[in-house]
């Protein structure tokens, strides 16, 4: 048998790539993981964590507005860009330090430097003149903000990278997406008082989602002063004296401070020296796995967003944990895709398990009950807001399972994630029906929704 440096390579330092190196470490065995950037990865550092803070920052002026309805006052109320930077960095930087401190208490040795496979066996560090090797070698290298780079003007446009170290708050932005990053930040920015569009070239936003969800969302996000532009994308972007001017298809001029894009992301695989090491991309320019994470090379694996499989945090852990069980400890495991729940943290939040509606009517042969409610939640009752919720429950008419729940409001990530254990354990309806209600909340609509929608059960 060969001799090398280490029993297995990591390349990529985020929450996928930590937990894989870290068991197996603890395992007994050598390992290695490689970081470009700072330990933690996209999450930590540059998407959903940070993403959070400023969520909670921009959110604190619709709860202002709600206090006053119920006999408080602001008189000076006012928010610090710099203030919040500098706290929001610290904290950044404690997480990073963390992750880094537990690599090193199990054992793991970590690598400041981009790592490129120069072979099936050899990793090299470049500008470090360093090379090493390894029996096997995971990547968990995540993915990157796409842009459209043939679009004139490209250049002045920002992506969510970059919009967590804005220098100043802008007065004026555009947002060109309609997934779940941009609806994000569009209530990010809106709610920390900055003049905010939303453009998307689909028919609406959140795409992939159920269309009650999508609909019901893009009319409370507008309530929140968002303007949105459906159908719609850029010609180009002309910087001016007064800022950037988006010229849009539908003839539209928009002039903002900044233009972002939130168009998608890519995994990161580019000059990785995937040829190098036998290791190739599918069709949609993601490296190619099994459902074990094994790639085209014998001794590689792959997970998390660079598999483009399931892009969030939570499942990269999973295929990590899966991976070590399945290579070093003699338990094949792979993760199950089925009733992962998620979260969109826009204002208002999205909370999603399970099935649309058209996705169960076409896998469900004997139809779909449908129950939908909307309503004000009671924090609004003494302000006159005009904002709703959305709560739906779909149901496979045959058995009786739920099998998607899905919810727009006030604290639905939390929510859904303790729906998500109902579905995922195939409950039917009389079981949540079943389930007393807690009173007053919102989420007892949840087990008290009794009047299907008109209509709703049919095949097909």
């Amino acid at each position: 048998m060969a001799d090398y440096d280490y029993d297995l390579f990591v390349i990529g330092a985020g929450s996928g790539g930590v937990r894989a190196a870290r068991l197996t470490a603890l395992g007994g065995k050598k390992v290695a993981v490689a970081e470009e950037y700072r330990v933690g990865g996209t999450c930590v550092i540059r998407g959903c964590v940070p993403k959070k803070f400023m969520v909670m920052a921009s959110e604190v002026s619709h709860a202002l507005e709600i206090a006053e309805g119920y006999g408080w006052s602001f008189d000076n109320a006012k928010f610090d860009w710099p203030t919040f930077l500098e706290a929001k960095d610290v904290e950044i930087a404690r997480l990073s330090g963390i992750y880094a401190a537990n690599l090193g208490k199990a054992g793991v040795e970590l690598v400041h430097g981009r790592a490129v496979l120069k072979d099936a066996h050899t990793v090299e560090i470049i500008g470090k003149n360093q090379t090493f090797t390894a029996e096997k070698i995971l990547i968990a290298t995540g993915g990157r903000p796409w842009k459209p780079e043939s679009l004139p003007g490209i250049e002045h446009a920002i992506t969510s990278e970059e919009a967590f170290h804005l220098p100043q708050l802008p007065k004026r932005i555009l947002i060109a997406g309609g997934g779940y990053i941009a609806v994000e930040f569009a209530g990010i920015f809106a709610g920390l008082g900055v003049e905010t569009t939303l453009i998307y070239r689909g028919p609406n936003i959140l795409r992939g989602f159920d269309d009650d969800v999508r609909a019901h969302l893009a009319g409370e996000i507008e309530k929140r002063g968002i303007k949105v532009v459906l159908g719609c994308q850029h010609e180009k972007i002309e910087k001016t004296a007064t800022g950037l001017v988006n010229h849009l298809e539908n003839g539209m001029k928009l002039e903002t401070d900044v233009v972002m894009f939130a168009t998608g992301r890519i995994p990161h695989v580019k000059d990785l020296g995937l040829e190098a090491a036998g290791v190739e991309l599918n069709d949609e320019g993601a490296i190619k796995v099994d459902p074990y994470s094994k790639t085209t090379a014998d001794n590689i694996w792959a997970i998390g967003d660079v598999t483009d499989r399931m892009n969030l945090t939570p499942v990269a852990i999973r295929e990590a944990v899966a991976f070590h069980q399945t290579v070093y400890r003699d338990n094949p495991q792979h993760f199950d895709y089925e009733a992962v729940a998620t979260a969109v943290f826009s204002q208002p939040p999205v909370g999603v398990v399970g099935l649309s509606e058209s996705e169960a009517r076409r896998s469900c042969s004997a139809g779909v009950d449908v129950y939908v409610t909307r309503f004000r939640p009671m924090k609004y009752a003494f302000t006159g807001s005009e904002e709703r919720v959305l709560m739906k429950l779909v149901v496979d008419a045959q058995s009786q399972r739920v099998v998607g729940v899905h919810i727009v409001g006030p604290d639905s990530p939390e929510m859904i994630q303790l729906a998500a254990i109902a579905v995922k354990a195939g409950l039917t309806k009389a079981q949540w029906d079943a389930t007393c209600a807690v009173h007053p909340t919102m989420a007892e609509e949840l087990v008290t929704l009794k009047e299907k929608q008109s209509g709703a059960t049919s095949a097909g």
